[in-house]
């Protein structure tokens, strides 16, 4: 066996069994995880760079809708056991991840861009001008005429009678 633990005690043997049962029944295939993210943010976009290692870009959807942004995809296992070779040690995590962010306000969804290298998937977010509140005039009569027209105080009334 090429595979050896760095120390030679038998309980390690009996732990690297255990751990292999527990993977295998409760295993990562088939599991999820979740992708590390970086978010980056400049005057012009938004940036997020997510870490897939060892997914293809057609293994991965992307959607904006209603200002939420969803990746979502599934990272298939490679793994195959024979009577010549098993796998003594398994770290690398596999099964469908999904990771969901709210867009911030003036985002036009319609300009998202992706592009996938080396593992890495970056989103970028361009960022639009907030729309400013609009101040509406009112059209009509004089305002002062408005607000001598109310009801007349029956003083007033009687003085004119």
């Amino acid at each position: 066996m090429l595979y050896r633990m760095t120390t030679g005690a038998p309980i390690f043997g009996l732990r690297r069994e255990i751990d292999r049962l527990f993977e295998d029944t409760f295993g990562r295939d088939g599991g999820s995880f979740t992708p590390a993210v970086d978010i980056k943010e400049n005057e012009k976009e938004i940036r997020l760079d997510l870490e897939l290692p060892g997914i293809k870009p057609d293994q991965v959807e992307i959607i904006a809708e209603n200002g939420i942004l969803t990746v979502r995809g599934e990272k298939r296992s490679e793994r195959k056991e024979g009577e010549d070779d098993r796998y003594q040690v398994v770290e690398r995590t596999y099964g469908t991840f999904a990771r969901t962010f709210q867009l911030p306000q003036g985002i036009d969804e319609d300009q998202i861009d992706a592009d996938f290298h080396d593992g890495v998937l970056c989103l970028h977010i361009p960022k639009a001008a907030l729309p400013q509140p609009k101040r509406i005039q009112i059209n009509g009569a004089d305002r002062s005429d408005h607000a001598s027209a109310g009801p007349q105080r029956e003083s007033e009334k009687a003085a004119r009678a």
